[in-house]
């Protein structure tokens, strides 16, 4: 009987401290609202003011901060495409090659993009099963980038 009281106390001690442990560790959206709500608090905002920030702040709209990688690909990509005049499906499919964690073609010029260009270019003529000069023609213009 003794034994059963203490393992209960135990599983009791356990459930208690668990909670403690989960909540120390937050997660990063859990980080920038409480980052944005000490920042509001600092700045005595209130009502649609404080809104409005939270708003902006949560989105990671902290004017004059730097971009993430990501977030630079982005606009380097969107830049890119709207240079080349890229509308529907084919805007769709640059922006998807181009976000790639490995492409470069937003702008980078290595072996390793033009390779890419090359092999992207190759598969998509194949896929429009285009032969002799058609080809040609159609291998000049994208790996120019047109």
């Amino acid at each position: 009987m003794p034994v059963i009281r203490i393992l209960t106390a135990l599983c009791a001690c356990a459930s208690l401290a668990l909670p403690l442990s989960a909540q120390a560790q937050l997660t990063s959206q859990q980080e920038r609202m409480k980052s944005c709500n000490a920042q509001a608090s600092d700045k005595n905002l209130k009502g649609d003011e404080r809104q409005g920030f939270m708003s902006h702040c949560l989105k990671g709209d902290a004017g004059g901060r730097e971009l993430t990688a990501q977030q630079q690909k982005m606009v380097d990509c969107n830049r890119v495409a709207g240079e080349r005049s890229l509308k529907g499906e084919e805007r769709q499919d640059f922006m998807s090659k181009c976000l790639r964690k490995d492409s470069a073609v937003a702008g980078g010029s290595s072996a390793s993009s033009q390779q890419d260009r090359m092999k992207d270019c190759n598969r998509e003529a194949g896929d429009k099963k285009l032969k002799g000069d058609k080809r040609k023609d159609f291998m000049r213009d994208c790996l120019s980038g047109k």
